[in-house]
């Protein structure tokens, strides 16, 4: 049968149009990877005491563009092998996969929740190590509050750096004029990203597809260039420095603390480290992302999460069915937005400086490929995502000059091995069974 899927069947010397196909696809890849590829494996500027130099290395690059074209050949020969090999499925209902009868999501869910608790503790825990990991939670947040919008009510939203930067800046001004600490501002954060997530909806309520994501789009820019311009309030390209890191209790993790305060490290007679700081608000975003998963995993249970997966799949059918529109969207977006502006929040108190380059374009298109790689609606797939887009570029740092190339196959890669996602599982809140309505498993 194998034998037979690779065999190139042929009339007298013309290939089958199977094969055809097959070398048609190898051929376009090769050409892509051959214009790409030349400026940038194929020459190389080199500035030299007596002046500017151009090596060529069309070696290299003719290499790579015969090992992707042969690659392309081989992935289209292996998928029709196993597509062969694999029968259909039948009519049955299809089950997640499991592993003595617990769902493989949940099992890597809890595996890697006792691995995050106990990352301060390892061994090889340092202070680089310690913030990654605080930066991929960042993320994993500002992904986790995004998927609410995209993944589960569909609606498409390209400025949703303008809530994770009112989180910021909501924390930046409070804390410098007011005096307050970083406990007082998280809450208060999310309530003004909130507002703002609804006072966005309004406007939108009519708009889907295309003409919601330009909307939104513009949205996040009149946010960034509203912070550049208004600089007696937000600083301009300054930005706002100095600001409040958090403590525990009112117990700070510095060197040393003012005259009639204590420090972490002289309160429990430790000596003092750089890395309690890191662990700590390590520990910090880790408990924001617990407290939103599980919000966001009790929510999909109820009417309001059900709401918001019909409204994703027909809202059309979804009003005929008595759910309200405006009032599904306008939850979705205050949701996603608090979720944003409370990782704003301590993304400030963490840097202790903010600016309006730190809440750009890039930024919002960077959630939305942790949302969309990891798989719409999924919460593991969001946090495999964010590991894979935040940790490779920082692996890939001994690359040099390739590090972003190989950040783009990586992307590439995804999509063409899980077009769904890292995590496409789906399975819905509720179902409908002879008639009875059984609570379902929604996808992790």
């Amino acid at each position: 049968m194998v034998a037979d899927s690779l065999r190139i069947d042929t009339v007298g010397s013309t290939p089958s149009p199977i094969m055809r196909r097959r070398l048609r696809d190898a051929a376009i890849a090769a050409v892509v990877t051959a214009v790409m590829g030349l400026p940038l494996v194929g020459v190389e500027i080199v500035a030299t005491a007596s002046g500017t130099t151009l090596y060529t290395r069309f070696g290299v690059w003719a290499a790579a563009v015969i090992v992707v074209a042969l690659g392309r050949l081989a992935l289209s020969l292996i998928a029709d092998a196993l597509a062969q090999r694999v029968k259909p499925a039948s009519a049955a209902p299809t089950a997640a996969i499991t592993i003595s009868g617990a769902p493989l999501t949940s099992i890597a869910g809890i595996v890697g929740l006792v691995f995050a608790a106990a990352l301060p503790l390892l061994p090889f825990s340092d202070r680089y190590v310690l913030d990654l990991a605080t930066t991929v939670l960042i993320y994993v947040m500002l992904g986790w509050g995004l998927n609410i919008v995209v993944g589960l009510a569909g609606l498409l939203d390209l400025g949703y750096v303008a809530f994770y930067a009112a989180g910021a800046y909501t924390f930046a001004l409070l804390a410098t004029h007011a005096g307050l600490g970083f406990w007082l501002c998280l809450p208060l954060a999310g309530l003004v990203a909130a507002t703002l997530g609804v006072a966005l909806g309004f406007p939108v309520l009519r708009l889907r597809g295309d003409y919601l994501a330009i909307v939104t789009l513009g949205f996040g820019e009149i946010i960034r260039l509203v912070l550049l311009n208004w600089q007696s309030v937000t600083g301009g390209p300054n930005g706002i420095g100095d600001l409040p890191r958090p403590t525990l209790f009112g117990l700070s993790f510095a060197p040393t603390a003012p005259v009639g305060e204590a420090t972490f490290a002289q309160f429990f007679g430790v000596a003092y480290a750089p890395e309690q700081r890191g662990a700590f608000l390590y520990l910090i975003i880790l408990a924001l992302a617990l407290l939103i998963c599980a919000f966001t995993w009790r929510v999909r249970k109820l009417p309001l999460g059900q709401a918001w997966e019909a409204l994703r799949e027909d809202e059309i059918a979804c009003a005929a069915l008595g759910i309200n529109p405006t009032r599904a969207k306008l939850s979705a977006f205050a949701a996603g937005a608090l979720f944003g502006g409370l990782a704003g929040c301590f993304f400030a108190a963490k840097q202790g400086f903010i600016s309006p380059e730190s809440f750009t374009f890039q930024e919002s298109a960077m959630v939305l490929a942790i949302v969309v790689l990891g798989g719409m609606g999924s919460q593991i797939g969001v946090v495999l995502a964010a590991l894979v887009l935040v940790g490779l570029p920082e692996i890939g740092r001994e690359f040099a000059d390739y590090r972003m190339v190989l950040f783009g196959a990586a992307m590439v890669a995804i999509m063409l091995w899980r077009p769904r996602g890292l995590v496409s599982i789906r399975a819905p809140s509720v179902r409908f069974d002879n008639g009875a309505v059984i609570a379902g498993t929604a996808r992790q």
